[in-house]
């Protein structure tokens, strides 16, 4: 608990440090958006504008998330970080929408955009999205949340290379176009990478078996173990990043509650769901029970 601890610590100093690069950088592109009249700029001061609001909820969570369980919320908050990450996913969807509309509506009406200020504006944008995401490299397998700032920055970078792409086509070429086919190459990176987060986060929020977890495979394993006879109600969920939690129903030979097994066994079905798999599972509760007791439960699962 203590190394989740000094993590979500960590992890919230990198989010306030990305949190006041996208400060800065969004008041640079709205003044450039001003100046040079570009939709790209226009849309990434937008995206960054959410992913601002995205930190700073995401900073938000991770600090909540830190808070002590109590005998209410028994896990604490640790579950705060994967809500912020929905959030911030469902509003980089619709930035990644409104983007595509207004690019195909200035593909047909291009308006006039200066070239010169938006290579300018484009390369600093680029430079504070580079910094804010080695800020965030470190931490970002680390939990959801980190992830999905981590997303958001980089998608960022990538809006402000198509901006500095178009900056150089418009001075040299004189298209014109070439600002609202950046906004759309924006929106288009945008929109896959906010709906995988938004489906990951969602599959915790629905209590799915997490990623790389074949349940049929855990119940095999915990089969092959001596003096167990059937496992039923078996369910893992996950918490929060880095927090699975597996709960089960373990029938057991009846001599094993007079032997002194139960103890002994109960070691080697723990150890068995934190060792084996690749999603290692250190919360686990099992309950042991004589074969009788199945017909006593009131609504058994598989």
């Amino acid at each position: 608990m203590a190394h989740d601890h000094d993590r979500r610590r960590a992890d919230s100093g990198r989010l306030a440090v990305a949190l006041a690069i996208a400060v800065a950088l969004l008041v640079v592109e709205i003044v450039g958006a001003l100046v040079t009249g570009s939709l790209a700029l226009v849309v990434d001061a937008g995206h960054v504008l959410a992913d601002a609001g995205g930190l700073a909820v995401a900073l938000t969570a991770a600090r909540i998330a830190r808070r002590p369980a109590t005998a209410r919320r028994t896990w604490g908050y640790a579950r705060a970080e994967v809500l912020a990450a929905t959030a911030q996913a469902a509003v980089l969807l619709a930035v990644g929408l409104f983007v595509l509309v207004e690019g195909v509506r200035r593909l047909i009406d291009p308006p006039h955009v200066s070239g010169p200020g938006l290579l300018l504006f484009g390369v600093i944008a680029l430079i504070g999205n580079v910094v804010s995401l080695v800020v965030l490299a470190g931490g970002r397998s680390s939990s959801f949340n980190l992830r999905a700032a981590f997303l958001e920055v980089a998608n960022d970078a990538l809006g402000a290379l198509a901006v500095i792409v178009a900056a150089v086509v418009l001075i040299t070429t004189g298209w014109e176009r070439a600002d609202a086919v950046a906004a759309i190459i924006i929106g288009i990176l945008i929109l896959p990478r906010a709906a995988v987060l938004l489906r990951e986060t969602v599959d915790v929020l629905l209590e799915s078996t997490p990623a790389g977890l074949d349940l049929d495979e855990v119940r095999r394993h915990l089969l092959e173990l001596d003096h167990v006879l059937e496992v039923h109600d078996l369910h893992v969920t996950t918490v929060a990043s880095g927090l699975p939690v597996l709960t089960a129903h373990v029938v057991v030979e009846d001599e094993c509650f007079t032997s002194g097994h139960t103890r002994g066994l109960l070691d080697r079905l723990q150890a068995c769901v934190a060792d084996h798999f690749a999603v290692s599972i250190e919360h686990s509760t099992f309950q042991l029970e004589p074969a009788a007791h199945l017909a006593h439960e009131h609504t058994p699962h598989a």
